[in-house]
């Protein structure tokens, strides 16, 4: 039994106080007083596969999200909570999974990095307004793509060259949690880093040159990666994949696909394909799967963020007509 967390939680943040104080006196690395590893929390996938590159053989990862579950909704249990407190780093993307935000800010973890902070952040449209109503109100004229928005978009880990950027900002918080193994963090930043800038090379090459610029997606998770590469996505739910479209809404996507030459709707691997493929079937239209990576699973075309980008990329290029 782990003793530590029937401390009442004022006396464990007291003594994580002075267990700091202690370890800062001894030793500059926060891995020292554990197994010699850095214990690293993160939300979901995205941030996973960031610490597990970038950290490589000196840090233990452990992710509140597990493989096909899906994270907007994820509810942090008390034995995470455990595990929270008891980690060196936590890793998550503020405003994708409020149940971890207010777990997070609620821990006592001395290094906390919000991927969203790294990175610049936009609002991107959803299912009220966007590309597809523009059909109904000016009859196919002047597209201005003035789409509608919400909350700002999270999914930044789907524009490569954003996620380098987190990337990089992740690779100074572990130097700065681990100063011990700074170098191996700032060598393995510099690969992944490398690894995705060739990724970004590969979509915009791909992408160049394509019949049509839409694609219709089950949620509004593609709104970076559109944006990157001069696309422009339309989701059937907004940036909620639970949320219900409306029939107004699926009688705007069925407009937009016949004057836009839309070949495919697509659906993801951790929600139902249920809509998407009732929308295809009614409009004439194909389905593919374009996973916004959010867990990686038996289903998901790669074993890891790359390959998975990678087979996403084939898809849009398939869908898309290119040349």
């Amino acid at each position: 039994m782990n003793v530590r967390r029937l401390i009442p939680t004022a006396a464990l943040a007291s003594a994580t106080v002075l267990g700091l104080t202690a370890l800062t006196a001894c030793s500059s690395s926060a891995a020292d007083d554990k197994d010699g590893k850095l214990d690293v929390v993160a939300s979901f996938y995205p941030m996973q596969y960031l610490a597990e590159q970038i950290g490589g053989d000196h840090v233990s990862v452990t992710t509140l999200t597990e493989p096909g579950q899906e994270p907007h909704d994820l509810d942090v249990s008390a034995r995470q909570r455990g595990e929270l407190e008891e980690s060196d780093v936590a890793l998550y993307l503020k405003g994708l999974q409020p149940a971890v935000d207010d777990a997070i800010d609620q821990s006592g973890i001395k290094t906390k990095v919000d991927a969203a902070s790294l990175t610049s952040t936009e609002k991107h449209g959803n299912e009220v307004g966007g590309h597809a109503e523009e059909h109904e109100e000016e009859g196919h004229e002047g597209h201005d793509h003035d789409h509608s928005h919400e909350g700002a978009d999270p999914h930044i880990w789907l524009d490569p060259v954003k996620y380098a950027e987190v990337a990089e900002g992740v690779g100074k918080a572990l130097e700065k949690a681990d100063p011990d193994n700074a170098k191996t963090y700032e060598k393995n930043t510099a690969k992944l880093v490398k690894k995705l800038g060739g990724l970004d090379k590969s979509f915009k090459d791909g992408l160049k040159d394509t019949k049509s610029k839409t694609f219709i997606t089950t949620h509004a998770a593609f709104g970076y990666l559109a944006e990157r590469y001069g696309l422009t996505e339309e989701a059937i739910s907004g940036l909620d994949p639970e949320a219900e479209p409306s029939a107004k809404r699926i009688k705007d996507l069925q407009k937009m696909a016949k004057a836009d030459g839309v070949t495919t709707v697509f659906y993801e691997t951790l929600v139902s394909d249920k809509t998407a493929k009732t929308l295809a079937k009614d409009a004439g239209l194909k389905t593919d799967v374009l996973d916004p990576i959010e867990g990686i699973t038996e289903k998901s075309k790669g074993e890891d963020y790359i390959q998975v980008m990678e087979s996403n990329l084939k898809a849009l290029q398939k869908a898309l007509g290119a040349k």
